[in-house]
């Protein structure tokens, strides 16, 4: 997904850079915020193909001339990308990307340089780039990716063009899986939905099994009120193993861990608390387990499911934080058990 004509959703920031290719007035710098995987870096590449492409449609790329085929390809050489180095965007980075700056675009009119996850740069590395945003190197367009912009310095949020890019519809991403993934519609319908309209997100938890495991883990807080304490505090030891990393987390991690089993079980209790106000079965996020969630809430308290969203919002805090993930998941564990054993 290169030109703006096939990003996803987006319509209002794709329309606003036509808007800006009409005029032929480009800004030196913009700040992209959104959450991960919603379009940012392909409309940053669509912006890039659209500036330099020699034969445009439309204010769009046309996607067959040879820059269009080089930025395809990944070797457009006017378009840098800028990673954090380990968890930061180093000073040393910086002053390479200004060295690289120093000299004219090579192949195009624009060369378009973008920040990846910009709120990491050290405090050397940020006020280093913002001398640079002060004087702009001619024919460069800087582009801030970042999920929160009040993250950044305000001196460089000053300085750039602000562009935020929404959470994406949930049968925007369930089209694309059924079609570019071959998967069932209710499949990709449940991973629409608990991805938070993240098209990356959905694609990361479907190439990591998460369906399945999201399965084993619901069905054991369903079945939490049938085991023992014992045998409760062995199955928390167990997913204290997983390594606690959120999906939601920006970077988007490989595993899916602790944070990512908190996040199923918040999803159960929101879902409860719906079927308990009588909701529609679509607006279910676990609508394939909308039989078990029918009978369960009729043990519920609302207070108690409230209580229950309460607990796992601290463990996922406490896990934050780097507490003690065993003793984290046994509080928690425990504490919906007893909660479960409530009866009306």
């Amino acid at each position: 997904m290169f030109t703006f004509s096939q990003i996803i959703g987006q319509e209002k920031a794709k329309g606003f850079f036509k808007q800006v290719l009409a005029r032929d007035k480009i800004p030196h710098a913009y700040i992209f915020s959104g959450i991960y995987g919603i379009g940012k870096t392909s409309t940053a590449m669509a912006l890039s193909m659209a500036l330099n492409c020699l034969s445009p449609v439309n204010f769009d790329a046309c996607g067959v001339c040879r820059a269009c085929r080089q930025m395809k390809g990944g070797n457009y050489p006017d378009f840098i990308f800028l990673m954090p180095d380990g968890k930061n965007i180093k000073i040393d980075q910086i002053r390479e990307l200004n060295r690289k700056l120093s000299f004219a675009p090579l192949a195009g009119k624009y060369r378009v340089c973008v920040l990846h996850q910009s709120e990491t740069m050290t405090s050397e590395a940020a006020n280093s780039f913002l001398k640079t945003l002060e004087e702009p190197p001619s024919g460069t367009i800087f582009i801030l990716k970042t999920t929160e912009s009040l993250n950044l310095l305000p001196t460089i949020i000053s300085r750039c063009q602000r562009v935020t890019f929404q959470p994406l519809h949930v049968q925007d991403i369930t089209d694309w899986l059924v079609n570019e993934k071959g998967l069932s519609e209710d499949s990709a319908r449940i991973l629409a939905k608990v991805s938070g309209g993240s098209l990356g997100l959905a694609i990361k938890m479907n190439e990591n099994g998460y369906l399945e495991k999201r399965q084993e883990w619901l069905l054991s807080l369903i079945n939490l009120p049938a085991i023992s304490d014992e045998k409760a505090i062995e199955m928390a030891l167990g997913y204290a193993g997983s390594k606690a990393k959120s999906l939601k987390n920006t970077s988007v991690s490989e595993e899916i861990g602790i944070m990512g089993i908190l996040s199923i079980w918040q999803n159960w209790y929101r879902d409860l608390l719906f079927v308990k106000d009588g909701c529609q079965k679509e607006l279910l996020i676990n609508s394939d387990f909308s039989h078990h969630l029918k009978n369960a809430a009729k043990n519920y308290k609302i207070k108690n499911l409230i209580d229950g969203l309460m607990i796992i919002d601290q463990a996922q805090i406490d896990i934050m934080r780097m507490r003690n993930s065993k003793l984290v998941m046994e509080h928690t564990v425990l504490c919906l058990r007893k909660l479960a054993l409530k009866r009306n």
